[in-house]
């Protein structure tokens, strides 16, 4: 990850985690692991050997949001930011995964870390899960964005590009001080 000498943060982060069991090393969408997750380093080729190796070894059944699940989330990641002092641009919790971009002069891995234990708490408050549930994937996928246009590129996707919107938060619409528009599908 090459870093501006004017600029030793980007601007903002394009965060990415999903839900345990629902996207699996090997699967036909392509994937990450320790070996392929610097930008650009290309996917995982899918292999059906590997995500059925995955499956076989999971521990508990994959995890899903439903629409109260979501709406849960999209809260808690919304309290984070605002508790951490970070700007939240947008965010998407999608049926098996979340994305969010996010300012903040913190490291990646920090606000990602942040955000899901935010969505644990709120989730384990709501009563929606056993105790000890296993919601989401080790890691995520964390996209350093240096400019406004990269900024602008993701909050697009991010909101535009997933699809029928699950829950959702658009900074371009909210304008930063509303509550949260969720628009469920």
């Amino acid at each position: 990850m090459a870093t501006q000498p004017d600029r030793p943060i980007p601007l903002a982060y394009l965060i990415t985690f999903t839900c345990y069991g629902t996207w699996l090393h090997g699967d036909e969408r392509g994937s990450a692991d320790d070996d392929h997750r610097m930008p650009g380093t290309p996917y995982l080729v899918p292999d059906a050997g590997r995500r059925d190796l995955a499956a076989r070894v999971m521990r508990e059944p994959p995890y899903q949001l439903d629409e109260a699940k979501r709406c849960c989330v999209l809260a808690a990641i919304r309290e984070v930011c605002e508790v951490r002092a970070w700007r939240l641009l947008a965010a998407h919790v999608r049926p098996n995964h979340v994305h969010a971009v996010v300012t903040g002069a913190e490291v990646s891995e920090r606000i990602m870390n942040a955000l899901k234990a935010y969505a644990s708490r709120r989730l384990n408050q709501g009563r929606f899960d056993d105790d000890g549930c296993k919601r989401w994937t080790r890691h995520g996928s964390t996209r350093y964005l240096w400019n406004e246009a990269a900024v602008e590129q993701a909050v697009a996707y991010v909101v535009d590009e997933q699809g029928e919107p699950a829950a959702v938060y658009d900074v371009r619409r909210d304008g930063g001080t509303a509550p949260s528009r969720s628009r469920l599908g």
